[in-house]
C-alpha cells in the first residue's frame, strides 16, 4: 500500500486503529466461509464522518474498501480479495436511541443483535431478525446480508425489520434512505441498499423496527423415524393455512452432534425432528399447537412433545443456535449451503443432497428453516485429506443446482459475496445480471465498494461455458459454479 494513503488513514482513524503489521492482518484474513484473502490495511473508524473520510481517502488514491462487521458471514463478504482496506465497524457500537412509543430503535452498524435484543427486552419489545449467530453478528453486516433467522417465518427477515440507514456512499457523502416512519416515497433506494453485501455503501446508522414481545409462547419438539415424513409435515403445515412464529428441521446427524454438546433433549436415534414454536396468548399457541401435533401425526410423527417450561424451551432453541458449532465433533471442517426452495419439493431436494454427498464420499448435516423452505446443508470435510475440500466444493455447487431446477434460489440469507457469485447465471440471465451492475454502479461508479462480490468473474464462469460445449454439463444447468467444473 502507498505509504501516503496509510499515513492519511492513520492520520483520520489515530495510530490505535490503524492495522497494518502481518500479525494484525492475519484476524481480518477470513470469515465464517471457507474463503481467505488478506486486506493490505485495517482501519476502524469512531463515527459516520471518519468513515466518510476513510472512504473519500480510499477513492482518491483508486483503493478499494471493504466493510467489516464481526466477521460471522458465510458467504466471504466481508474478505478483502483484491486487497485494500478493510474498514471495521466494532467502535460504531452504540445504541443511539430506543423510542418504545413508536417502536423504533436506532444503531450503529457494529451493535450486536443479541445486544440491541437485550436492551430492548425491559420494555417489553423485542427485535424480531435473530440469525443463529446473533450473540456475535452485527445489525450492519445483518442489513448487508438481509439477514434472516429463526422466527422469520411469521414477522420477516431484515429487510421487514430496518426503517432507515445513514450511509457513506462509495463517493465519500453522508446521506438518508428512509427515516423512522414505516411510509416513504419515492423510489426504494433503501430496498436495493438493504441485502447489497456492502457493495453500494456502508451502514452508519440504522433505524430498526420493534415490535412487542409476544404474549406468551410454546415450543414443540416433533419426532420422524422417516426423512420424508418429517418433510411433508413442514408442506402440510404451512399449505393448511397455520404460520407458526418458527419451524425448523434438523437430521439424524445434526441431532447426533448437537446433542453431545448442547444436551438439549434431543433424540439421536431418530431420521428427522421439527421445532416448532407458536405465538400468542395461550389459547391462540393451543389452537396452533393443536393443528401442528395433528399434521405431524398424519406424517408419522412418532412423539411430539411441547416444552413443560420456559426453561425446557430455551435448552431446544439452545440447541438448534449451537448447530454449526457442533459440527466440530464431527468433521475437521464443513462447507454451509444456503439454497432455497418451495416448500412442498422439500422431501425431493433433501434426497438431492444425500446424493450429492454421497457421490463425493462426504457426510452432510441439514439443520435449516423449514418453513421458511431455507436450506442449510452442512458438508462436513477434512481439508488436509487431499480432495476433500474439492468434493465439498462440487457437492455445494450441485445443491444449488438442485434448488434452482426445482424452483428456488442459490441464496436466502448468507448472501452471495465470493461463495455464491459464480453460481448467479444458474438463476438469472445475462440481461438480469446486467441490470444489476446497473444498479450497483449508480450507488458505486467506480466499483472501489467491496469489489468482486455478488457478479461472476470470466475466468470461473468460462470454465463452466467449455464444459457446455464439450457436453459435460446440461446446459439447464450450465451456468453453474467455478469451483464444480
Amino acid at each position: 500500500m502507498d505509504v501516503r494513503l496509510r499515513e492519511r488513514l492513520t492520520a483520520i482513524v489515530g495510530e490505535r486503529n490503524a492495522l497494518w503489521k502481518p500479525g494484525d492482518l492475519r484476524s481480518y484474513g477470513y470469515d465464517a466461509s471457507i474463503e481467505r484473502a488478506l486486506p493490505e490495511m485495517v482501519v476502524l473508524p469512531q463515527d459516520a464522518q471518519q468513515t466518510a473520510a476513510i472512504v473519500a481517502a480510499c477513492r482518491e488514491a483508486k483503493v478499494p474498501f471493504v466493510a467489516r462487521g464481526a466477521g460471522t458471514g458465510l458467504s466471504g463478504g466481508a474478505i478483502a480479495e483484491l486487497g485494500g482496506v478493510v474498514i471495521a465497524t466494532v467502535h460504531l457500537n452504540r445504541i443511539l436511541e430506543i423510542d418504545d412509543r413508536n417502536l423504533f430503535a436506532v444503531v450503529e452498524p457494529g451493535v450486536v443483535n443479541s445486544g440491541l435484543c437485550a436492551a430492548v427486552a425491559g420494555r417489553g419489545l423485542r427485535y424480531v431478525p435473530d440469525p443463529s449467530s446473533m450473540a456475535a453478528c452485527t445489525i450492519g453486516g445483518n442489513v448487508a446480508e438481509n439477514s434472516g433467522g429463526l422466527h422469520c417465518l411469521a414477522y420477516g427477515v431484515t429487510a421487514n425489520h430496518v426503517l432507515g440507514v445513514e450511509l457513506v456512499t462509495a463517493e465519500g457523502d453522508i446521506v438518508w434512505l428512509g427515516g423512522k416512519t414505516r411510509e416513504n416515497y419515492g423510489y426504494d433506494l433503501l430496498g436495493a441498499f438493504i441485502g447489497s453485501e456492502g457493495t453500494c455503501g456502508i451502514a452508519t446508522k440504522i433505524c430498526v423496527r420493534l415490535c412487542p414481545l409476544p404474549a406468551g409462547s410454546k415450543t414443540m419438539l416433533c419426532v420422524f423415524d422417516d426423512i420424508d415424513g418429517a418433510s411433508q409435515a413442514v408442506s402440510d403445515i404451512i399449505s393448511s393455512g397455520i404460520v407458526p412464529a418458527a419451524l425448523e428441521m434438523m437430521d439424524k446427524t445434526a441431532t447426533g452432534a448437537i446433542e453431545e454438546f448442547a444436551h438439549a433433549g434431543f433424540p439421536v436415534d431418530a431420521a428427522a425432528i421439527l421445532i416448532v414454536e407458536a405465538d400468542g396468548p395461550d389459547d391462540v399457541a393451543d389452537e396452533i399447537t393443536a393443528a401442528v401435533r395433528a399434521v405431524c401425526e398424519r406424517n408419522g410423527a412418532r412423539e411430539v412433545r411441547i416444552a413443560r417450561d420456559a426453561a425446557e424451551a430455551a435448552r431446544i432453541w439452545k440447541g438448534r443456535k449451537a448447530a454449526f458449532g457442533a459440527m466440530g465433533r464431527l468433521s475437521a471442517n464443513y462447507y454451509v449451503q444456503d439454497g432455497v426452495i418451495p416448500r412442498s419439493r422439500l422431501p425431493q431436494v433433501l434426497r438431492d443432497v444425500e446424493a450429492a454427498g454421497a457421490r463425493e464420499g462426504l457426510r452432510i448435516a441439514n439443520v435449516f428453516h423449514a418453513g421458511d423452505g431455507n436450506l442449510h446443508p452442512l458438508i462436513l470435510f477434512d481439508d488436509r485429506v487431499p480432495g476433500e475440500l474439492d468434493g465439498a466444493l462440487r457437492a455445494g455447487a450441485e445443491i444449488l443446482e438442485a434448488c434452482v431446477r426445482n424452483g428456488g434460489s442459490i441464496t436466502g440469507e448468507h448472501g452471495v459475496g465470493i461463495e455464491k457469485r459464480d453460481c448467479m447465471p444458474l438463476q438469472f440471465s445475462p440481461d438480469d445480471l446486467a441490470l444489476m451492475r446497473r444498479v450497483r454502479a449508480t450507488f458505486d461508479p467506480d466499483g472501489s465498494c467491496n469489489p468482486g462480490k455478488i457478479f461472476p468473474t470470466s475466468r470461473r464462469c468460462g470454465e463452466s461455458a467449455r464444459r457446455v460445449e464439450r457436453g459435460e454439463v446440461d446446459p439447464r444447468v450450465a451456468r453453474a459454479a467455478g469451483a464444480a467444473f
